[in-house]
């Protein structure tokens, strides 16, 4: 079996999400924007993925269609390992982070794509198989800065059945809404996105404590600041961090220096499926939970469900609440009561709908 061509569309999905549409990187952010790669090759098995994302799109597509894609074309696609060292070896002095590895992360989902539906199973049971039929989801919800905004969704994300709810929010009012609105019997998490210094971390994790977080996420600049990071964990707070990280040696140090409860490999920002299941193992060695950064509501997503579904512990699933216009797979993975139903078919489970694609995609 060939690689006959990789390729690439950029989908466009509108939005709501219980407030104005929020401003993102430099862009008012009014549709799920998904990366998605095609894998083709000779036997007529085709392989989907998806590489990050937002506003970096551009760039990760010219990575993808200009330095990855001609190295990938005539190579086997059964031969994973070998194939993704190699273009890892190739390319590194283009840099080990950023829109070449988001677009390896693609090719490499595509790839364990075609090789499940090669053998006719889904990803989870090449991976090490699973008794699991759902998953449990959390709401992860956008910044609103307003307390009030927060405190309104956080609580209808909990009527519609999430126990557990995660807020985007820098400041101590927000989530304190939050937990006013969820109530006690909630879990609740806080995802600050790296905006404070050490000193400045320590003082809201001291502040937070009160409201009995389920973590505390990226709180430090810079997130890699794995020493720092495990400082703020002194304090009592269970710490959540790794979707900046771009490989398993980044998680490797991180658990080194005892920085994190809760680990977050980002299927389609570190490398893909392949690299994800290192931070899986290194995880499990060093006694730290999972919980996968999973915002996608495309093949990402997908290959974070078959990554859950082959650990054997209970490992949460994170679910961007946003109320889309349609969705690539239809009503197949949205959750229900706080769960999503694991895809059974062959590869990731679910192919993109082509009409959706036709509609909103280029």
């Amino acid at each position: 079996m060939k690689i006959t061509a990789i390729s690439t569309c950029h989908v466009r999905i509108p939005f709501s999400c219980g407030a104005r549409a929020p401003a993102f990187a430099g862009r008012t952010w009014d549709t799920v924007d998904t990366l998605l790669v095609r894998v083709d090759t000779d036997a007529d098995i085709s392989g989907w993925g998806e590489a990050f994302g937002h506003t970096i799109i551009p760039a990760t597509r010219a990575a993808i269609e200009t330095m990855l894609a001609p190295v990938c074309l005539g190579r086997d696609p059964t031969q994973i390992n070998a194939l993704l060292l190699d273009l890892h070896q190739q390319l590194h002095i283009f840099g080990r982070n950023g829109p070449l590895v988001y677009g390896l992360s693609g090719i490499d989902m595509a790839l364990w794509d075609i090789a499940g539906k090669r053998a006719g199973l889904p990803v989870y049971e090449l991976l090490g198989g699973t008794a699991k039929r759902q998953l449990p989801v959390y709401a992860s919800l956008i910044r609103y800065s307003d307390p009030d905004l927060v405190a309104r969704n956080a609580a209808r994300a909990v009527a519609q059945g999430f126990r557990q709810v995660k807020l985007h929010e820098i400041g101590f009012e927000q989530a304190r809404a939050a937990r006013a609105a969820i109530g006690p019997g909630v879990a609740l998490m806080v995802d600050a996105n790296c905006p404070w210094s050490i000193a400045e971390a320590r003082r809201m994790a001291q502040r937070l404590r009160e409201l009995d977080l389920f973590w505390l996420e990226e709180p430090c600049w810079p997130p890699e600041n794995y020493a720092g990071l495990a400082e703020v964990r002194r304090i009592g707070v269970a710490i959540a961090a790794g979707e900046n990280n771009n490989s398993a040696t980044g998680f490797l140090h991180m658990f080194q220096a005892g920085a994190v409860d809760f680990a977050q490999p980002s299927p389609a920002k570190i490398g893909g499926i392949s690299e994800a299941r290192k931070v899986f193992a290194l995880a499990e060695a060093h006694n730290v939970q999972l919980a996968p950064h999973t915002p996608y509501f495309g093949p990402g997503l997908l290959a974070g469900l078959q990554l859950n579904a082959a650990h054997v512990p209970e490992t949460l699933v994170e679910w961007f609440y946003f109320d889309l216009e349609t969705s690539l797979y239809g009503d197949a993975i949205l959750p229900r009561e706080g769960h999503i139903t694991l895809p059974k078919g062959a590869g990731l489970g679910y192919d993109p709908d082509p009409a959706v694609i036709a509609r909103f995609g280029s």
